[in-house]
């Protein structure tokens, strides 16, 4: 971006558009001048498109035939600082420049004229008969001062009918007019009384309020096990954040959080912030975008994209439960949600704070080598101590087939159960059962977009995709052989153990906590909301327990299947197996009573299993991390997952064989290249896809070498490559 801030009438700009251009387009500016930064509308081609301008018009082009920007947008134009985030992003993610601006104006409809809404407001005359209900929408307006209310939302935070408010209107009490729709966030309390701390937190929060209040970059790992709170500890932060008229922003892995979540932040500041996610509404996300834009947003609670808003002052980012995959973006632009926090907050001058029970290696390694500070909460909070682990070894454990709930564990739960406590019974597979077989053929039913299995969700009688989300009615005949009546269901998902404990304890009260089965966010809370309120015996989940949910009843802990994250050659397999089990063994013992986790498993001295039950962190961190640095794997070396996909499998193959002959700009950085090969998942809705690895040292600069390699590749128009800095997994 150019140094000059304001552009005449008629000179020409350069834009920066979130089409694919490849490329600046030159435009005259509009009568009034137009500011560098400025998000305008722009004509390209047939169409009007979102753009930004970036400076001054690069030339070249005949001023005549040069069109002009229809429309400056009613917002304030993109800092410089947020130029240079979306640059450096793009640059390390190697990334067209048009699809970062793309994230970070995903606002919808925002090129669209403010629009306003009907609301009432009281006048000055009063009813001619004062009835109770009346009483209740008069004196709610009273108290709500400047807020304005449409008539159905008015009744509703009255608790009277519409035709009272009607009724009202019709008489002159209420005046209808216009307001803006986008109506502006309730400030937030930093003094609020929160809950009180502990001498441990009281010292942690201390220590991230000063990180905070001084105003400049730094990051902290604040590293708590289960039931610490490390959610009350740095909310200490967030209110130092508010202290100081600074936007804060907290990340959460999962939508199914943030209901909750932004009950604890209203209790905490005395109104909800501001969100951003895809369960938001298009209303709510237009006006989160143009309230972080203006300032007005204090504070935004949200997905990974939420990083990407355009903050005006932004002191500090949380990136809650750190560890999660989930902040690894695998679609579209591949990036990492953490490390672009990082990058964000250098940028803005912001605080980051890094929080998990079970931190990912990078951060764990950051901290070893005194890149972030760490603050550790040893022990949880009040009376609650962490629960008692225990292998249950199936090698010498009786069990019927088709059953998978070993004896010792189901005394466990009756023991349990009798007590008037909770259970949990943890598998990572949705569904009913992972595979479904014909005994006639052996045909395992597959997707038809895809090579993957199909999962039966019995509740729904469907068979469903889990990469694509293909669904189709369950058969009663083979589809190969068409044989009725010999299809068989391989294995258990959460859905048939539900039916398995459902048949040992018919008069236990089952919950399933599994995505597939909550029709919203809210829905979701409701049904977390209800357990932990005692209103399930045992619960059934998948990796969705172990969400930072905290239910005060429960007890008992078993995992199902221990060594099932062990399998495959995926270079995080033994740290993501140790950071969920132990996540999810975190559910038990919360509150006043102890807690108890079991772990059935067949390698009862696998390392990872040791690990988990011993409970010595700091040396799991270290064995994997000195496994890491001798293979040369991350964080302790560079790698790039490169995938190529299309319709014709031979094609793409081919394409692949070239690519990996001609790989002389990746020898300059003293790279390995493995493959290629056929991605364990060869096909995506239709789409075969090859992959191939780079492996280079730490300080390699790997995304120029990639640049170069792939830049004099000519591929067809219907295949693609995507390019995956710092891979998170290699399906």
């Amino acid at each position: 971006m150019t140094t000059n801030s304001f552009f005449s009438a008629g000179s020409a700009v350069a834009v920066l558009t979130t089409e694919p251009m490849g490329r600046l387009l030159d435009y005259r500016a509009p009568e009034s001048g137009v500011d560098l930064g400025a998000f305008v509308k722009v004509p390209l081609g047939p169409r009007q498109v979102l753009a930004v301008v970036w400076g001054k018009g690069q030339g070249g082009f005949d001023p005549s035939k040069m069109r002009a920007i229809t429309a400056v947008l009613d917002v304030p134009p993109m800092r410089e600082e947020m130029v240079e985030f979306l640059t450096r992003a793009a640059d390390y993610t190697v990334t067209p420049l048009a699809m970062m601006l793309r994230l970070a104006t995903r606002a919808p409809r925002l090129l669209d004229p403010p629009s306003a809404r009907k609301v009432l407001r009281l006048s000055e005359i009063r009813p001619e008969r004062l009835t109770d209900a009346r009483k209740l929408v008069i004196a709610f307006l009273q108290d709500h001062g400047d807020m304005r209310f449409g008539p159905h939302e008015l009744a509703e935070f009255s608790g009277v009918s519409v035709g009272v408010v009607s009724g009202l209107e019709k008489q002159g009490v209420l005046l209808r007019e216009d307001a803006p729709r986008d109506l502006p966030y309730p400030r937030l309390d930093p003094d609020f009384p929160g809950k009180t701390l502990s001498e441990t937190q009281k010292s942690a929060a201390i220590e991230l309020r000063q990180s905070v209040a001084l105003g400049k970059y730094s990051t902290t790992l604040l590293k708590g096990v289960t039931g610490s709170g490390k959610t009350e500890v740095y909310l200490e932060a967030v209110a130092e954040v508010l202290a100081q008229t600074r936007q804060g922003l907290v990340l959460l892995p999962e939508i199914a959080l943030t209901v909750d979540f932004l009950d604890r932040l209203e209790t905490r500041f005395g109104q909800r912030p501001a969100e951003w996610h895809s369960g938001a509404s298009q209303v709510e996300r237009r006006r989160c975008w143009k309230a972080v834009a203006t300032g007005d947003a204090q504070l935004v609670v949200g997905a990974r994209s939420a990083l990407f808003l355009p903050y005006q002052n932004l002191g500090l980012i949380v990136v809650d439960e750190e560890h999660d995959g989930s902040y690894k973006q695998s679609e579209g632009v591949h990036y990492h949600a953490r490390d672009m926090a990082v990058l964000r907050a250098s940028i803005s001058g912001a605080a980051v704070v890094l929080a998990s029970a079970t931190p990912s290696l990078e951060s764990w390694a950051n901290a070893e080598a005194g890149k972030y500070t760490r603050i550790d909460l040893p022990e949880r909070f009040g009376t609650a101590k962490l629960p008692d682990m225990a292998a249950i070894d199936m090698r010498s454990e009786p069990l019927e087939t088709n059953r998978w709930i070993s004896p010792s564990l189901l005394a466990e739960m009756q023991q349990t159960l009798e007590k008037g406590e909770q259970s949990l019974l943890f598998i990572n597979r949705r569904g009913y059962a992972p595979l479904t077989l014909c005994r006639a053929c052996g045909e395992q039913i597959g997707c038809d977009h895809c090579d993957a299995r199909m999962v039966e969700h019995r509740f729904q009688n469907r068979l469903m995709c889990h990469q694509c989300g293909a669904t189709k009615p369950m058969p009663e005949a083979c589809p190969s052989c068409e044989v009725v009546g010999k299809l068989a269901v391989i294995g258990p998902g959460v859905e048939r153990l539900a039916e398995e404990v459902t048949a040992l304890f018919p008069d236990a009260r089952v919950a399933i906590l599994s995505s597939d089965l909550a029709d919203s966010a809210r829905g979701l809370k409701e049904m977390i909301d209800n357990i932990a309120a005692g209103g399930a015996d045992i619960v059934i989940g998948t990796q969705l327990v172990a969400k930072g949910h905290n239910f005060p009843h429960l007890t008992l802990v078993g995992v199902i299947d221990a060594d099932l994250g062990l399998q495959g050659g995926d270079l995080r397999a033994a740290e993501k197996s140790f950071q969920l089990i132990r996540q999810v063994a975190g559910r038990a013992g919360r509150a006043e009573k102890p807690g108890r986790a079991l772990l059935q498993t067949h390698q009862p001295d696998h390392p990872v299993i040791q690990a988990i039950l011993s409970g010595n962190e700091e040396d799991f961190w270290r064995t994997e991390a000195e496994a890491r640095r001798r293979a040369g794997s991350p964080p302790y070396g560079r790698m790039a997952g490169v995938i190529l996909s299309g319709p014709d499998e031979a094609a793409v193959f081919g394409a692949a064989r070239e690519l990996a002959r001609n790989w002389g700009a990746l020898d300059a950085i003293n790279a390995q290249l493995f493959g290629p090969a056929a991605a364990p998942v060869a096909r995506i809705r239709g789409r075969y896809r090859v992959r191939l690895l780079v492996k280079a040292p730490k300080g390699a600069r790997i995304q120029d070498a990639l640049r170069a390699w792939v830049a004099p590749m000519k591929l067809p128009y219907n295949m693609r490559i995507q390019l995956d800095i710092d891979p998170q997994s290699f399906f």
